[in-house]
């Protein structure tokens, strides 16, 4: 017999105990049958608030009543408009209001930002990645390294982990750094592995990278508004990051980046663009570039304002939430789902092997999963009764209980649709 935790009753009382549990009603949740969708995909992309509606309609009746005027006499004046955003990223990337801004998409904004920080010279060509990064990242340093004239099979360094084993030890990361010592000019890692759900140990990665004369930059596309992060204490070099997993800011919505204050102003190599100019002559038109003095300088281009708008609906509830209490719920929440795969596992004989790290410190909402003698077709099961989650091959199914709009009802319906598939 299943724990009488996992039950419908135990799942309600936890939803009635969840401070953040009014928050579900602040998001269009997608229907299957007639009924809420058990939706564990906001690690891929997160659902629509229910401001976006209005604060795009906002934008475009700007645009109706000023035309071009709108840059200076819209409700949010767009020649500004990236500057609002600011405050609510700091915050959930542990940062300076001038050390992020929201701007471009996440793989443009790496390449911008390998211009400054990866700068092969002597012996020091190296990067250093874990093993099956999002493959976008993949593609990016390769090509860096290859656009400076080495060898992306020799001086790309992908760091699997040991036999047998899912996910990385964070000694041997550290491990590695000191092996390669000055051959090593960047450290990238994800903050998040897409794939496994392991949360990398960013302080120690950066503080040892560091330590041996390399940059360290992260991709925290898995990692922005789902991990609680601090950045700038932390001492990273840069970060970049998109908005529209779990900051449910649309699809290919505006992506953000962290450049730390100490590189302000200091004249590094950049690609620039008329918006990355000091605000205060920007409009001179002068032929010599004039960096702003904050990560607003890696700017290329104004804002683009529609995309722009279901971003400040999400940060809305953001900042409304904390991302205290989001880490707190996302915790309890994961945890609860890896409670009811592990029950299930037990009462049914099927293994299902989380291989997502089981330490809540290394890890955040999203849990991987292989399904040992099952694949594809219980895949398919489940999509069919209502469960939108992530397949990825050969074997692993990603869910991702997001704490702004799942509930613990969620994760129980998920467990007994699970059962029913698997009998």
């Amino acid at each position: 017999m299943s724990d009488p935790k996992n039950s419908l009753d135990h799942a309600r009382s936890l939803d009635a105990a969840d401070p953040l549990h009014g928050f579900r009603e602040r998001f269009h949740i997608p229907q299957h049958d007639g009924k809420d969708a058990v939706y564990f995909t906001g690690n891929s992309l997160g659902l629509q608030p229910k401001g976006v509606a209005t604060i795009l309609q906002q934008e475009m009746d700007d645009w109706a009543h000023y035309g071009v005027e709108g840059h200076f006499r819209a409700k949010n004046p767009w020649v500004s408009y990236h500057e609002i955003f600011s405050k609510s990223l700091s915050r959930i990337v542990g940062a300076k209001p001038s050390e992020v801004v929201a701007m471009g998409g996440l793989t443009s904004n790496l390449h911008l930002l390998m211009v400054s920080f990866y700068r092969p010279h002597g012996k020091r060509v190296k990067i250093l990645c874990e093993a099956r990064p999002f493959p976008s990242d993949t593609y990016a340093m390769s090509s860096q390294i290859a656009f400076h004239g080495y060898d992306p099979a020799e001086h790309l360094v992908e760091l699997a982990p040991r036999e047998g084993e899912h996910t990385l030890r964070n000694e041997d990361i550290l491990a590695k750094i000191e092996e390669l010592g000055d051959e090593l000019a960047l450290v990238l890692f994800g903050g998040v592995n897409f794939y496994t759900g392991q949360a990398f140990d960013m302080p120690a990665i950066t503080f040892a990278g560091q330590a041996v004369g390399a940059v360290v930059g992260f991709d925290l596309a898995h990692a922005a508004g789902n991990l609680r992060l601090d950045l700038h204490a932390w001492n990273v070099d840069f970060a970049c990051w998109c908005s529209y997993k779990y900051m449910n800011s649309g699809p290919g919505g505006v992506a953000g980046i962290f450049v730390h204050e100490r590189h302000h102003a200091k004249g590094l190599p950049m690609f620039a663009g008329w918006w990355g100019h000091d605000k205060e002559d920007r409009f001179k038109m002068e032929r010599t570039f004039k960096p702003m003095p904050t990560a607003e300088a890696w700017q290329l281009s104004n804002a683009p304002v529609f995309a722009m708008a279901p971003h400040r609906a999400a940060l809305d509830l953001f900042d409304e939430a904390g991302m205290e209490a989001l880490v707190k719920k996302s915790a309890q929440l994961t945890g609860y789902l890896e409670y009811v795969i592990d029950d299930l596992s037990a009462t049914t004989g099927t293994r299902l092997e989380i291989i997502t790290p089981r330490d809540p410190a290394q890890r955040g909402c999203q849990l991987s999963v292989v399904l040992h003698g099952k694949g594809r077709q219980l895949f398919d099961a489940l999509s069919a009764r209502g469960v939108v989650a992530d397949w990825r091959e050969p074997n692993v199914i990603r869910m991702a209980p997001v704490p702004l709009y799942n509930s613990f009802e969620d994760v129980y319906r998920f467990g007994t649709i699970l059962k029913e598939v698997i009998q």
